[in-house]
């Protein structure tokens, strides 16, 4: 696929279902992910890929997470939680290592994982698949870390739901770059 074409007609997909990626295609995706700007080679990206069982124990952990650390939580909220990995057969777990260095801070290294995030993004698009990147509360808190037996130094930037698109995703509207873009001539 080309490459602008494939960045102009990428879409989040919401409904995901099978198949998803096979190992192969994995790697290339991964191999992508990679090449996201890095600067002094710090390589703070890294991916916990969740299939399968896998896809129980994540349950499992936002589940905890919900229990112990929101107020005000009742079992309907419990439920959807504990329900949100199987939205999609695949997810990926996108963090980012923090490391100290005189010239490259925190917030550069996270968003070095946000521009690997979206080589998997427009890699998956590539290769026909559907994808979208969650957030909201089990991501960007110190605190959900400890549940993934995580570093200190290390935080999850989100979670990419992954699969083959049950949707149209004709209704995205044209975007008006003026509206976006100031020009200084």
């Amino acid at each position: 696929m080309d490459a602008i074409k494939n960045i102009l007609n990428r879409k989040s997909s919401r409904k995901l279902i099978l198949p998803y990626p096979s190992e192969d295609e994995m790697r290339m995706v991964y191999k992508a992910a990679l090449r996201a700007p890095d600067h002094a080679w710090l390589s703070p990206s890294s991916f916990i890929e969740v299939t399968g069982k896998g896809l129980d124990k994540l349950s499992d952990i936002i589940s905890s997470y919900a229990i112990d650390n929101i107020k005000c939580l009742n079992e309907l909220k419990i439920k959807k939680y504990k329900n949100a990995p199987y939205r999609a057969p695949m997810i990926i777990i996108l963090i980012s290592s923090i490391k100290d260095h005189p010239k490259v801070p925190k917030i550069e290294q996270m968003l070095s994982t946000a521009a690997a995030a979206q080589n998997i993004l427009l890699a998956l698009n590539a290769l026909g698949y559907g994808a979208i990147w969650r957030t909201g509360l089990f991501a960007l808190n110190r605190t959900i870390g400890k549940y993934f037996n995580l570093s200190k130094n290390q935080e999850i930037l989100g979670y990419l739901y992954i699969g083959t698109s049950d949707q149209n995703l004709d209704t995205t509207p044209d975007v008006d770059i003026d509206k976006f873009v100031t020009k200084w001539q």
